[in-house]
């Protein structure tokens, strides 16, 4: 196979967007080829031996590396500005993978409170089992980070825009908290996408992705990324992923290759109609509290503007009439569609309270102001003049 314009770091993003990392094979297809193969041959037994000492490049099994795959890892890297890139078969497999190839028993991991239901699992449930202790804190609050950050953390793991109220973190602040005792920080980026903002530009360690959300864009298939150092990549994160298996298909790292083509036209769009439907729903009198990083109401809206190239797409609001309120305006909605999904060109929206956070209490989900009146709204890619029409007349049968 041919690599087509090598890695391509000095394009520019649209370029990087549509021909980064693509290898063409003796057919000269113009569109990725979609290698579907669980193993791969060798010319010798010799060969076979040298490529699994890595002493000769090629492919090995697609459960460890795929030439599909690799092309959107590549892509991925080009994008972020990440030295490598690991695609897995979905975003939690990567914020799994990014944690558990780093830690073992007596580390400590500290955490922002706000992420998503799966993520906080993880944290919260899953790596104290091996001996991992971990510690939530606001993450808004720089002097909580501080106070528990110690020597003893080994990795800080954060969502800026976080999973539903849309609350932001420095990531610059506190990755120097971090780095000052060697901790690394792991940065969930899926709300703002790599178009709208650079974690590892910003001091972050280690980016992790759902690409089934704005990277496919259209709601067909799972897939995550993990991207960071070379060394981590290779040294950590690799061995982790072969031996472990959460291995992304070759069709859907097709799927996402595809996706990434449009993926800063999409964003673009998505920004525009999201700061058009949160405008027109701000002082609606059903609504008791709006959440956009776009609008200056929101309480980081200097932070979104210094950190981030747009505020992507996610609208967080709170109905009146609690979870009553909040069903009455779901099931009244004739356009967009009720999905836990986001970042599709369809209009989306879910009431986080009994979906992504059930599983939190009661008293937990009030810490993090995910209310029975909250919905969050995915805005896709329609007539933005429509999602607010459904949206009003939605919201008028629960007044």
């Amino acid at each position: 196979m041919s690599d087509q314009k090598g890695k391509a770091e000095n394009l520019r993003l649209a370029t990087k967007l549509v021909r980064g990392g693509t290898m063409r094979s003796p057919f000269g297809e113009t569109s990725e080829a979609i290698f579907m193969t669980s193993g791969f041959c060798y010319d010798s037994a010799e060969a076979a031996e040298a490529r699994f000492k890595n002493e000769q490049p090629g492919f090995v099994y697609s459960r460890f590396s795929n030439p599909t795959v690799e092309m959107f890892e590549t892509r991925m890297a080009l994008l972020e500005g990440a030295e490598a890139a690991r695609g897995v078969a979905s975003g939690m497999a990567a914020v799994n993978a990014a944690l558990m190839c780093q830690l073992k028993a007596g580390d400590e991991v500290v955490s922002a409170r706000a992420v998503f239901g799966s993520c906080r699992y993880i944290v919260e449930d899953l790596l104290p089992r091996f001996g991992i202790k971990s510690t939530l804190v606001d993450g808004t609050d720089l002097k909580a980070w501080e106070a528990a950050i110690t020597k003893r953390t080994k990795a800080v793991f954060l969502e800026t825009p976080a999973n539903p109220t849309l609350e932001l973190i420095d990531i610059r602040a506190v990755a120097d908290i971090a780095h000052a005792v060697g901790a690394r920080v792991v940065v969930d980026n899926v709300f703002a996408t790599p178009v709208l903002q650079k974690p590892l530009e910003l001091g972050a360690d280690i980016v992790v992705y759902s690409a089934t959300k704005h990277i496919d864009g259209q709601g067909r298939a799972l897939g995550g990324v993990i991207l960071g150092s070379e060394a981590f990549v290779r040294d950590e994160l690799t061995v982790y992923l072969r031996h472990t298996g959460p291995a992304l298909s070759p069709f859907n790292a097709w799927v996402m290759l595809k996706g990434l083509e449009t993926l800063e036209l999409r964003v673009t769009r998505h920004v525009e109609n999201a700061t058009s439907v949160a405008a027109a729903l701000a002082g609606h009198p059903q609504i008791e509290q709006l959440l956009f990083p776009g609008l200056q109401s929101h309480p980081q809206y200097d932070l979104a503007k210094r950190q981030m190239a747009g505020p992507g797409n996610m609208v967080a609001f709170r109905v009146k009439g609690g979870k009553a309120g909040a069903f009455k305006t779901l099931n009244a909605l004739k356009l967009v569609d009720i999905s836990n999904n986001l970042g599709d060109a369809k209009s989306l929206v879910t009431h986080p309270a009994t979906t992504t956070h059930q599983r939190l209490s009661v008293e937990e989900r009030a810490k993090l102001g995910i209310d029975d009146g909250l919905l969050r709204l995915s805005v896709g890619l329609e007539d933005p003049l429509d999602v607010i029409d459904d949206l009003n007349q939605a919201l008028a049968t629960a007044g």
